[in-house]
């Protein structure tokens, strides 16, 4: 009880201390933009209109507001999962109701899957209202917003039959493995896990992704044969080249690799076909390549991974600890209830809290990935396209030019407008 008593102390405090430290930052971040909202930056003068600049101003400071909000009713949730009792008490009318339905091996297996769905829609339930908000209402007053409730709809109904489908049978798989492997189970847990995960890479693009979007060959003769000459000198092959409709659902622009092996293709967004022009497209795609030239999405592949193993060895012991589950407020099963469901959620629900503070440290990296990578495009490419491009992306993505500098440090994964393009122009000599 002691140990249990000192782990529930431990994870409020640590709630309230990152609670604190976002709405911190969130304010600071706000009050930043809104002091320099009024001139446009000395250094985007005469290429961001003050219009522009206090569109992204507001946008931000919307956002930022509505972040507050939704921060504030997730930490809410999440103390009534845990220290007051929520998870424990679904828990209870799951396992009470859904193991007498089942008798024999399986009712088990069917309670814990139960658990996990009930949990699930609950969770999304929750979110739903700010999940709405955030699309038709904060998007759509910033022009952003193209879905339509009948496109959202059906995106539901899509993402809850892949998850049917998926979801659940490698809920099942893992679960069976925890029960059935002793000692190591999150040894094999964890492989079943990142083989799920690089299948996925491999069928995403060919599969998953086509029941959400289109995706035509690009056409654009001239983008091609500059695409493909990029590609040739970077030493760099992919399946094709294709347009997504993403103006089907946003006014955000945007472009990618995906897949793994022989499935990767590059995607470009049709809405970033329509603003940039060829020579601005092959820089950005430059800059994407950077990110495999330096082997940065093969690091945070592995890095996750390994973080992944960590986690699952972490909770191969505390699965076994009474005071683990009592210290966040569940009881454990006994009389033969299996727990390793119950172990799962709690796992999800502790870690962002307690990984809160290591955020800072995973952008440093990421922003130092960016600048290699913009430094490869300016060597591949032309480096005043991709500065034009980020203008153009800045402006249209209604990005905020004046950041508050501790914030970016804490979160931004891209290092900010002003010392990206500072940057370029250091490179461009």
């Amino acid at each position: 009880m002691q140990n249990a008593s000192q782990l529930s102390l431990l994870f409020a405090a640590v709630l309230v201390a990152s609670l604190l430290v976002k709405l911190w930052l969130a304010t600071r971040q706000m009050r930043h933009v809104a002091q320099h909202r009024h001139e446009v930056p000395a250094a985007f003068k005469g290429v961001v209109s003050l219009e522009a600049h206090q569109k992204a101003a507001d946008y931000t400071i919307a956002r930022g507001r509505f972040g507050l909000l939704s921060m504030a009713f997730s930490t809410a949730v999440l103390l009534g999962w845990t220290l007051l009792g929520g998870l424990d008490a679904l828990n209870i009318a799951v396992r009470d109701t859904v193991m007498p339905l089942v008798p024999g091996r399986w009712s088990g297996m069917a309670y814990q899957l139960a658990l996990l769905v009930a949990f699930g829609v609950i969770s999304s339930l929750l979110d739903l209202p700010f999940e709405l908000y955030s699309t038709f209402r904060l998007e759509a007053k910033f022009g952003f917003n193209r879905m339509t409730w009948r496109l959202y709809l059906k995106d539901t109904l899509k993402m809850t039959g892949l998850t049917i489908a998926i979801g659940l049978p490698l809920a099942a798989l893992i679960l069976w493995v925890m029960a059935e492997s002793g000692g190591l189970w999150w040894l094999w847990a964890w492989c079943v896990w990142t083989g799920f995960q690089l299948l996925a890479m491999l069928i995403y693009p060919i599969w998953i992704a086509p029941l959400f979007n289109k995706f035509e060959p690009l056409e654009d003769a001239t983008l091609q044969g500059r695409v493909q000459s990029l590609m040739q000198r970077c030493g760099f092959t992919a399946k094709g080249f294709f347009v997504m409709d993403g103006s089907l659902r946003s006014a955000h622009s945007n472009a990618y690799f995906t897949g793994l092996g022989r499935s990767k293709r590059v995607v470009f967004y049709d809405t970033l076909l329509a603003s940039l022009t060829p020579e601005e497209m092959e820089a950005v795609l430059a800059h994407e390549l950077g990110h495999f030239k330096y082997r940065h999405v093969l690091k945070r592949m592995l890095g996750m991974f390994a973080l992944s193993l960590g986690a699952l060895a972490l909770l191969g012991w505390l699965a076994g600890q009474s005071w683990f589950y009592l210290g966040l407020g569940v009881h454990p099963n006994i009389g033969g209830a299996p727990n390793d469901a119950l172990a799962l959620l709690l796992l999800m629900l502790a870690v962002p809290v307690f990984g809160f503070f290591i955020v800072p440290v995973l952008a440093q990296f990421s922003r130092r990935d960016e600048f290699q990578a913009d430094a490869y495009a300016c060597a591949q490419a032309s480096g005043r396209d991709l500065k034009n491009a980020l203008l153009k992306l800045y402006d249209g993505n209604s990005s905020t030019l004046t950041p508050d500098p501790l914030y970016v440090r804490f979160y931004y994964s891209h290092p900010p407008a002003s010392e990206r393009l500072a940057a370029l122009e250091g490179q461009l000599g």
